[in-house]
């Protein structure tokens, strides 16, 4: 499968056995916004990314596994940033701006949880030989845990896809929800498991009060779509709360109390647009992709940066 990032991006992931970190990183910036669901949110500077807010440009987007412990992820992405002089400049200082979102994988006897020191190894990852599956953000998700994490499915983090009016628009998503993947006709793919290895269908055990096994904030699904074209805040905020269409699609249930589900939207500003309703249907198509690749154990991409191919424009013209 073919994944395109687009022009201004790079990205890195860094793990162990258990947990690991992927960061999204625009040195040169890029215009963000979030839209944050579900009850058990674990985040780091996403108010900054309301409209209301100064700050227009974002350096880094981290997703990490760890829980809130997770968090301390970011301080090393910040150093690694600062140390590139990479960042608001604000009275010979540099403050680069990294804004994230955790999963909870903390499911080991031990506690393994990313430090700052997986966040500034990720950035140094971060290169043209981008792979998804069970590496940085997705090491340690699972799907399907009404019945319990032994009962749950191997997740991961998946990306896919879609191209619109010219532009490029990526999800990249961590797939660690309470709730089961389904296909593009509605049959569950990876999820909760009976005794026999069956999918036992989350949404009916939920209608049945079958909920002992459930134990809050314990699950989450976030993502960052990416996208070349020149978007400001409020458009970028729109396209962040519109790829949660994609999550309704490929998880059922999702947004629940027990999920703290969150997707960023970052633009490089590189291709102008003509229509935002064409980017919005494709914003909602690679989230729904990218998260079933994410469960699909066979899934092998092909990823392609993009910057080669704004650079052949330029010198073919």
């Amino acid at each position: 499968m073919e994944v395109r990032i687009p022009t201004g991006f790079k990205i890195g992931h860094y793990d162990d056995e258990y947990t690991g970190v992927t960061v999204i990183l625009s040195e040169s910036g890029a215009t963000g916004g979030v839209d944050c669901r579900g009850g058990a949110p674990g985040t780091r500077e996403t108010d900054l990314l309301h409209n209301e807010k100064m700050m227009q440009k974002v350096n880094a987007i981290v997703l990490s596994g760890g829980s809130a412990y997770g968090l301390a992820s970011t301080c090393g992405v910040m150093e690694y940033l600062r140390q590139n002089g990479v960042g608001y400049k604000s009275l010979g200082k540099i403050v680069p701006i990294v804004c994230g979102a955790v999963l909870y994988d903390l499911n080991q006897k031990e506690y393994h949880y990313p430090t700052a020191e997986y966040g500034l190894k990720a950035c140094e990852n971060a290169s043209k030989t981008t792979v998804f599956g069970n590496v940085g953000a997705g090491k340690g998700a699972t799907v399907g845990k009404i019945r319990g994490i032994k009962n749950a499915c191997k997740s991961g983090i998946g990306a896919a896809t879609e191209k619109a009016l010219g532009v490029t628009v990526t999800a990249i998503v961590a797939v660690n929800a309470m709730g089961d993947v389904v296909d593009d006709e509605g049959k569950i793919i990876a999820g909760a498991k009976g005794k026999n290895g069956e999918f036992i269908d989350t949404e009916k055990c939920l209608a049945e009060g079958d909920v002992l096994k459930l134990a809050f904030g314990t699950n989450t699904t976030i993502g960052c779509i990416l996208t070349d074209a020149k978007l400001d805040k409020v458009d970028v905020n729109r396209l962040a709360s519109i790829s949660h269409n994609g999550l309704a699609r490929a998880i059922r249930p999702v947004h629940t109390m027990y999920d703290g589900d969150t997707m960023f939207c970052l633009a490089s500003g590189k291709r102008p647009v003509a229509n935002l309703a064409v980017l919005q249907s494709a914003v909602v198509r690679a989230t729904e992709r990218a998260i079933q690749n994410a469960v699909t154990a066979t899934t092998a991409y092909d990823v392609i940066y993009d910057v080669e191919e704004l650079e052949a424009e330029k010198e073919a013209k």
